[in-house]
């Protein structure tokens, strides 16, 4: 495969004053000037991100946040609940006032609350560097300055799956960071059925640092090889044309029921491996009568598959045919998940890879959410990176990350999660540092209901996004530009010296100082310190790396070394295949860690817990939002191309991919001219949460019935004195559902959900989401 191993260290320009940088999306260099800000792509790079020109336009853009500036409501009135939220004026002050205000605020509900009254909400995602990495800086100011907060877990992307992976297969790391890779497909596998897709939209950001972004040139060499690409989505671009993908539409949240027809066919027809699943799987019997129809009745035979997800039984017979006997891969999406029952399709593709007995196998077998983010299907460093230790936290009460509002919104009732019956915390005060729950969750009308609950919200925020928009307390924060750091990711062996590229803009200043300033007023300024600045944080971070290297004979440049190349390459460890390699060549000496050790098709610790909305095996669960009068269509709110998530959704790069200013919402040539919708004309689409408006691209690329509206448009109400205004400006989630996947894992739901879209023919009102406060 292209530029699969080997990175040359001299991808980094770093003449005529440019200097090294890193970012989710990509390594690159830059310099401010004169003329602005300029960036260069990492010339190792085979695939550069786009996303990176957002940089330039954002710098200085008029909606950064200057000073400190305090709702003048908490201000006059003090903290409580409160609906102006999102309604309210600010007023600003100095760093001073602002910090005698939120200390005081924080000492109020720690001695009169408990640490356990406060809600640690940073969802990360806010810079690739490892020190100034906002959610490991607010958690560990809290856990030091409070003793602790109530904690999220799991994440929006994949709520469901990872709850559900380490008790059916493996630890989830396991399965999407260190088992099949890119390399191996491109060299071994013979079909790749792909649902959900691999988006190489998603694969170009990653957690971390990323310098290749390899996905491209790996579906490229695999088909020239003669792989084969099946993809099952309502959109086509899910793989990208290199991959030259068979398309396959289905029903929106129905691929369980075509896993199950392709099973039957399998079994019905002595197609599947069924000694592999006598020694490597647990609970196959159970299934199988499922299955066949003997437990309940009902065969998942072909037919009654195709008479729920769409696709024809001939097909689901063809398909099932052209996996058995070969080097198959099956890969199950995010966006699956992240829907009604989203740990259905996780699941039962698991139970379709263990049949075809290709578990194991070098590009074969099953890889959850493959394609999904940049660091999944790469090598695994096999050096310690930086890492800010957090503390110890002394709370342990904690809710799943997409249960915000129903924890806010219904403190002290309970609710249903991995077995357990739990109960929500009486929450104060929410301390938000990276990350932008506009963004994230889903029915926002519901949202700003909740946040009006608390005593105080507090966010550390480099702009007025709406987050920033609702809180009590705003303190700027720096953008990644504006300081140094170390750019690591554990799958991508390029450690990047991030060099400051330009002053911070206005009165901004970084979180970690923000928080060393706080917790000197809290009494807890030497433990959260330990006594050192940034820059001696970074060198004490790097440590590990460099002493790691040197115990292996390697080179191990000295920090002062690193910082003045810019970059270091770290070893990695070989494309071995994991824990599911090891256990299918010895399944006794290296068991799964699962309840069996084997594979769970069928779990009793998970029939064990009762809940009817996910039972001990994969089954077809009928979906509560379907089309129907009203909302004939199918909303799929996936991730954007232009950005990450909503970051810099002000930028260059951000802002031209919009028309007339709208978030550009993909619609098919049937539906478009059903209602008079032409290509470039704005739409308004609604449902019983609330509406937005967005530009229509008529295309054939996405299915019938189907309006494809990206996240990450910022909120922008026309009138937020309203509590379900309008959003002018294209935000999906105002019409998303903010319900659990099920009671079991409790994951996010808003890739799906139902509206009516109708032509908008009024006045269009103005976008104010990027006006400075």
């Amino acid at each position: 495969m292209r530029d699969s191993v080997g990175y040359p260290d001299s991808g980094l320009d770093l003449t005529d004053g440019f200097k090294p940088h890193t970012s989710h999306w990509g390594v690159f260099s830059a310099r401010q000037s004169e003329d602005g800000l300029q960036v260069r792509p990492y010339a190792g790079d085979p695939d550069p991100n786009g996303i990176i020109d957002n940089f330039p336009g954002a710098l200085r853009h008029q909606v950064r946040i200057a000073q400190p500036a305090i709702r003048r409501g908490w201000l006059e009135r003090g903290p409580g609940p409160d609906d102006r939220r999102g309604r309210d004026e600010y007023v600003s002050v100095s760093w001073e006032k602002a910090l005698d205000l939120l200390s005081g605020e924080l000492m109020r509900i720690r001695d009169t609350r408990g640490p356990g009254a406060v809600f640690g909400g940073s969802y990360g995602w806010s810079s690739a560097g490892r020190f100034h990495h906002a959610q490991s800086q607010v958690h560990r100011f809290l856990n030091i300055a409070l003793g602790g907060y109530v904690r999220s877990v799991n994440s929006y992307s994949s709520g469901a799956s990872s709850v559900l992976l380490p008790q059916i297969l493996a630890g989830y790391e396991d399965i999407t960071k260190h088992n099949v890779t890119w390399e191996q497909i491109a060299a071994e596998s013979e079909v790749v059925l792909a649902f959900g897709g691999m988006a190489l939209k998603n694969s170009m950001v990653a957690g971390g640092s990323i310098s290749k972004h390899v996905e491209r040139g790996a579906m490229t060499d695999a088909r020239r090889r003669g792989c084969e690409f099946i993809l099952v989505s309502p959109l086509r671009d899910d793989l990208p044309a290199e991959a030259g993908a068979e398309w396959m539409t289905c029903v929106p949240g129905t691929d369980t029921a075509l896993m199950l027809g392709i099973v039957h066919t399998l079994v019905t027809e002595g197609l599947h491996d069924q000694a592999f699943l006598d020694r490597y799987t647990e609970g196959w019997p159970v299934f199988l009568r499922y299955l066949t129809g003997e437990s309940d009745g009902q065969p998942k035979h072909a037919e009654w598959a195709a008479a729920i997800c769409g696709v024809d039984g001939l097909t689901i017979r063809k398909l099932a045919r052209r996996l058995a006997g070969r080097r198959a891969l099956i890969t199950v999406s995010h966006s699956l998940q992240r829907a009604e029952h989203g740990e259905q399709p996780v699941w039962m593709g698991m139970v379709l890879a263990a049949a075809l007995g290709q578990i194991g196998l070098p590009g074969g077998g099953y890889a959850y959410s493959l394609g999904a983010i940049g660091y999944y299907g790469r090598r695994v460093n096999d050096v310690p990176g930086p890492t800010l230790i957090q503390g110890r936290n002394g709370v342990s009460d904690f809710i799943p990350v997409a249960r915000i509002a129903d924890m806010l919104l219904h403190p002290g009732t309970t609710y249903r999660y991995n077995g357990e019956t739990r109960q929500y915390p009486d929450i104060r005060l929410v301390y938000w540092a990276g990350g932008n729950p506009f963004h994230h969750h889903q029915d926002i009308n519901r949202l700003r209901k909740a946040f009006a609950q608390v005593d105080t919200l507090v966010v550390h925020e480099l702009a007025w996004t709406a987050t920033a928009r609702h809180a009590d307390i705003v303190l700027p924060a720096t953008m990644t530009l504006e300081r140094e750091d170390i750019g690591y990711s554990t799958n991508d062996p390029l450690m990047v010296a991030m060099h400051r590229i330009a002053e911070p803009f206005g009165l901004a200043r970084d979180d970690y100082d923000i928080f060393a300033d706080l917790a000197n007023r809290l009494g807890a300024h030497e433990p959260f310190t330990e006594d050192r600045t940034s820059r001696q944080w970074l060198e004490h971070l790097y440590e590990p790396t460099r002493a790691s290297l040197e115990a292996r004979g390697l080179e191990a440049p000295s920090f002062e070394t690193f910082w003045e190349r810019g970059s270091l390459i770290v070893p990695q460890r070989p494309d071995d295949g994991g824990k599911l390699r090891r256990f299918r060549e010895d399944p006794i000496a290296h068991a799964l860690p699962t309840p069996s050790g084997r594979i769970e098709i069928f779990s009793s610790k998970i029939a064990g817990h009762g809940d009817a909305d996910c039972p001990g095996h994969p089954v077809w669960l009928e979906k509560t939002d379907v089309p129907k009068p009203g909302v004939p269509c199918f909303l799929v709110a996936n991730q954007p191309v232009t950005r990450l998530h909503s970051q810099l959704d002000f930028g260059g790069h951000s802002t031209a991919a919009k028309h007339r200013g709208r978030e550009v919402a993909r619609i098919n040539p049937r539906d478009a001219s059903a209602r008079g919708i032409a290509d470039g004309d704005i739409m308004r689409l609604f449902n019983e949460r609330g509406a937005c408006l967005a530009a229509a691209h008529v295309t054939d690329a996405i299915a019938p019935g189907i309006v494809q509206l990206p996240t990450g448009a910022w909120y922008d109400p026309m009138d937020p004195e309203e509590d379900r205004s309008l959003c002018v400006h294209g935000n999906p989630n105002v019409l998303t559902r903010d319900i659990g996947t099920s009671s079991f894992a409790q994951g996010c739901t808003g890739q799906l959900t139902t509206v009516q879209v109708e032509r908008f023919n009024g006045n269009l009102p103005p976008i104010r989401a990027f006006d400075p406060m």
